[in-house]
C-alpha cells in the first residue's frame, strides 16, 4: 500500500502529510491508523519501543481503550526531503473521568512509497478540568 502524498516534501505536501495523519489518529480505528506505516515501521512512543504494524495495532487498541474521548491536533515544525517533524497536543479521560492533555513532537522518516517507515514520539501528560479543556 502507498499513499499519494510521497518525498520528497514541499511544504506544501508535508502540511497536508500532517493534516491526514491528523484525521486519521482522531478516527481511533488501530487497523486502518496501522495501513500508513510500513509493516517493519521502527516506533519509540514514550518508553515504548515497536516493531512492525501488528506492534503498532496492539499498542494503538491499548492506547485508545485507557485514552478515552482522544482528540488530537497536530502541527508541521519542520521537514525535509523525507522527514517531518510535528509538535501536537491531545486530551482524553482516563476510566475514572480525569481529563488530561498531553502534548509532545514527533519525529516521522517516509519510505519511498509514502509510508512512515520510522516514528519517535516523546510526550508529556497533566490533569486539567473538564472546564480547561481545548479540543
Amino acid at each position: 500500500m502507498s499513499t499519494p502524498i510521497v518525498p520528497p516534501f514541499t511544504a506544501e505536501t508535508a502540511t497536508e502529510k500532517v493534516r491526514i495523519a491528523q484525521d486519521l489518529w482522531n478516527t481511533r480505528d488501530p487497523e486502518r491508523v496501522a495501513l500508513a506505516y510500513t509493516v517493519d515501521s521502527r516506533w519509540r512512543n514514550r518508553d515504548e519501543f515497536l516493531s512492525g504494524r501488528d506492534e503498532i495495532v496492539r499498542f494503538l487498541t491499548r492506547k485508545w481503550q485507557r485514552e478515552r474521548d482522544y482528540r488530537l491536533v497536530k502541527q508541521l515544525w519542520a521537514w525535509t526531503d523525507d522527514r517531518i517533524a510535528v509538535r501536537f497536543e491531545y486530551e482524553s479521560r482516563d476510566a475514572d473521568g480525569q481529563w488530561w492533555r498531553s502534548h509532545g513532537n514527533e519525529l516521522w522518516q517516509f519510505a519511498p512509497d509514502g509510508l512512515m517507515a520510522v516514528r519517535d514520539a516523546s510526550i508529556n501528560d497533566y490533569r486539567i478540568e473538564p472546564s480547561e479543556r481545548r479540543l
